[in-house]
């Protein structure tokens, strides 16, 4: 099963259709996680314990054989819904991230692709160990670039979402 994690929370976001993008060349089963949780604090941590939704989060990423992330980038770093997310899971029992295979996309309105947004991304995602290609995909002029079927319609793009899930599934595989 792949699990995608779209960085932003729209539900019609460029983000969501770069990941099911991916989920289409993945094949099999695909999950699309939730990543609307409480903000992070320590208080809440202590007096009520992980929230639900963080745990099923974790839940989804053990059980996945591999994940893709797609992120906005705002600020020049990736969204603030997938960092809160992140630091969620981190609390859990256990590391569901430890070795597990991750791609990481982007889909930004610049020229650039949100190129920082995946930097910040791969640093942070260090820290929990998981197998991160080392190959991504930094989609440009994201708005423009699927057709009426929400699919890319870049050759390019399109060759490269396809080179990466490939990538993906070897890793997933091995």
């Amino acid at each position: 099963m792949l699990l995608g994690i779209s960085g932003s929370l729209r539900a019609d976001s460029v983000n969501r259709k770069l990941i099911r993008e991916a989920a289409r060349h993945y094949g099999g089963e695909f999950i699309e996680a939730e990543i609307r949780m409480p903000l992070y604090d320590g208080d809440i941590e202590t007096l009520e314990g992980v929230p639900t939704e963080a745990q099923e989060l974790a839940n989804q990423i053990e059980a996945a054989e591999a994940v893709v992330i797609s992120t906005p980038e705002y600020n020049q770093s990736f969204s603030g819904s997938l960092k809160n997310a992140l630091d969620w899971v981190s609390r859990v029992d256990g590391n569901p991230w430890k070795g597990k295979p991750v791609a990481l996309l982007s889909a930004a309105a610049g020229r650039s692709g949100g190129a920082r947004a995946n930097y910040a991304l791969r640093l942070a995602m260090t820290s929990f160990r998981p197998k991160l290609l080392s190959m991504e995909v930094l989609l440009a002029d994201a708005r423009n670039q699927f057709d009426d079927k929400q699919q890319l319609i870049s050759e390019r793009y399109e060759k490269q979402i396809a080179d990466i899930l490939a990538a993906l599934k070897t890793e997933a595989s091995s």
